[in-house]
């Protein structure tokens, strides 16, 4: 396999520009913060602060510990410059790809690595605040807080595609002035890894508590920005948006006026059962580092290398590999921030009372699927399923699904292609079932159940069309972040619960009814958006759901 950053190093250096000329040439912005002056950066109508370290740093015996906010400064901070990065897993591209595949699927692989100009630490707990310029410190802006995905195990808030810096300038056009807000959390061994020894320490989810640290610094000092502190929706793509669901239904769905709506791209509830359940990845982490002879294994982690810890990482399964969206890392229930398993969340937990979007991509499982190209019979198929989505689950329990997703590549992912990108004779047949088990049926089950008692808005993306991989997995951030008509709906929402209200050129989105089932679609072509039924394939969604809360990560 081919390392990901060796191949888009050059890539992603193209993406950063040069913007960060123009600001040096401007009077430079400041901010109190405390008792200290927050320095920044200014371009036009944005002005940024970059790399505000929220919590201690998580090193040394703060490593695989809660993490400990910072409540008060003192001094000069320079926010002129991106903060650390949290250490990354290596993502490798899998062997075998197609190069016009491969080539499609680069826009998504360099959307989702990090940013190679910026130092990975796990000195890394930093936010960015982005916001209009030249406002008042009174102003009290909506704020949009965003969650970056990857899969758990990869993100940062300086990678050049989650840059919020096109959606405040938006926001400014349309007159809904935000302020955009963007977080690091820490990540896969160092953020998320399980096992009983954690569970039990109390150091489960770690990233997760990074996140509502970082929330609770937002209600503390975003007012010292000219931002609302109760006005603050919480946004997410993938891992992000999988973050955004349990962040609604931790702490009994108590919000604790950290923030007052979520929008969830591409994301709800994950899959897994609980956090012991995967001790085989702990043991092999400590193994692999040396401290299986320790007498408290947990102590000895937090003195190996950290380089140690990430080769160890780099030696499990990545989001790129054989079994796809089947890592370590995912969140599981601990009884403490995720207190039952998250499809049993959406079951019969308790949600926020807020409104929310959520929405997906038409082809969500095709890049987690470049992977499993080896697998090219009916029979490696079903066998693969057991193995790596549905442990448990024998013949006859898959055998509906079988039936409901067939070989034949016209009903494959990417969807509406016909005989088209069938790279393999099950690779859109792997896609299809991967991505609606992953994404598409949890998002309908949080829909169904929850629509009839608070207002949430759906929608589907079906944008961007990439040889290989279709409207694939994170392609509707190019019209999130671009920006576009889903910018527009967003700022709306943020700034009044309601994406709805422009120049009435819009089309109207409708809030979600479990009857008609609508969503708005974002499309390609003379109509680029269409209020229509959500449908597609629900009987094979139903089916997968029934399946993974039979048999759950």
């Amino acid at each position: 396999m081919i390392l990901l950053s060796a191949v888009l190093l050059s890539l992603l250096r193209l993406s950063l520009g040069s913007a960060t000329c123009a600001t040096k040439r401007q009077t430079s912005p400041t901010v109190q913060l405390d008792r200290a002056t927050v320095v920044g950066t200014v371009n036009g109508s944005v002005e940024s602060f970059l790399g505000i370290p929220y919590a201690q740093p998580p090193v040394g015996d703060l490593r695989l510990r809660l993490p400990q906010l910072l409540d008060s400064y003192n001094g000069t901070i320079d926010a002129t410059a991106l903060g650390n990065q949290c250490i990354q897993q290596a993502l490798t591209l899998p062997p075998n790809v197609p190069p016009d595949a491969l080539q499609g699927a680069l826009p998504l692989f360099v959307l989702f690595s990090p940013n190679p100009d910026v130092t990975q630490s796990e000195d890394c707990l930093n936010i960015n605040v982005i916001r209009p310029a030249n406002i008042s410190p009174h102003a009290k802006l909506p704020v949009l807080f965003w969650i970056y995905g990857g899969a758990y195990a990869d993100g940062s808030n300086a990678m050049p595609g989650y840059n919020g810096t096109a959606v405040v300038e938006r926001s400014i056009e349309i007159g809904e002035p935000v302020i955009f807000v963007a977080l690091n959390y820490r990540l896969h061994v160092f953020g998320f890894l399980g096992g009983k020894e954690v569970q039990q320490a109390g150091i489960a989810n770690l990233g997760l508590h990074d996140q509502r640290a970082a929330l609770r610094w937002t209600n503390h000092f975003i007012s010292s920005f000219g931002g609302d502190p109760t006005k603050v929706t919480i946004w997410g793509e993938s891992a992000g948006a999988f973050s955004v669901f349990l962040h609604l239904f931790t702490n009994g769905g108590n919000t604790e006026g950290l923030f007052r709506a979520g929008i969830m791209n591409s994301g709800s509830s994950v899959p897994t059962g609980k956090i012991a359940e995967i001790q085989g990845t702990y043991d092999f982490v400590v193994d692999q580092v040396g401290c299986a002879n320790a007498t408290d294994t947990l102590v000895c982690l937090r003195t190996v290398p950290t380089d140690s810890l990430l080769a160890a990482a780099n030696n499990t399964p990545p989001v790129t590999g054989f079994t796809g969206l089947a890592t370590p890392y995912m969140p599981r229930a601990d009884g403490v921030f995720i207190a039952e398993p998250p499809q049993q969340l959406a079951l019969h937990g308790k949600i926020a009372d807020v409104p929310i979007i959520i929405g997906d991509v038409q082809d969500e499982g095709t890049i987690f699927s470049l992977g499993s190209l080896n697998i090219t019979t009916d029979a490696q198929f079903a066998s693969y399923l057991a193995q790596a989505w549905f442990p448990g689950a024998t013949p006859a329990d898959l055998s509906k699904v079988l039936k409901l997703y067939p070989s034949d590549p016209a009903s494959g992912s990417p969807f509406g292609t016909g005989s088209a990108n069938a790279l393999t004779p099950e690779y859109k047949r792997i896609a299809a079932v991967q991505g609606d088990w992953f994404f598409n049926a949890r998002r309908r089950q949080l829909l169904d159940r929850f629509s009839r008692q608070q207002t949430m808005y759906n929608f589907l993306s079906a944008r961007g069309n990439f040889t290989g991989v279709g409207d694939a997995h994170g392609s509707d951030l190019f019209t999130a972040f671009g920006p576009g008509d889903m910018t527009d709906y967003f700022v709306r929402f943020v700034n009044h619960l309601n994406p709805n209200g422009g120049n009435g050129t819009e089309l109207v989105w409708p809030r979600y009814n479990p009857r008609t089932r609508l969503a708005l679609q974002f499309k390609d072509g003379s109509t680029p958006l269409e209020v229509a039924a959500d449908d597609d394939r629900l009987e094979g969604t139903n089916e997968l759901l029934s399946l993974s809360l039979r048999f759950p990560l």
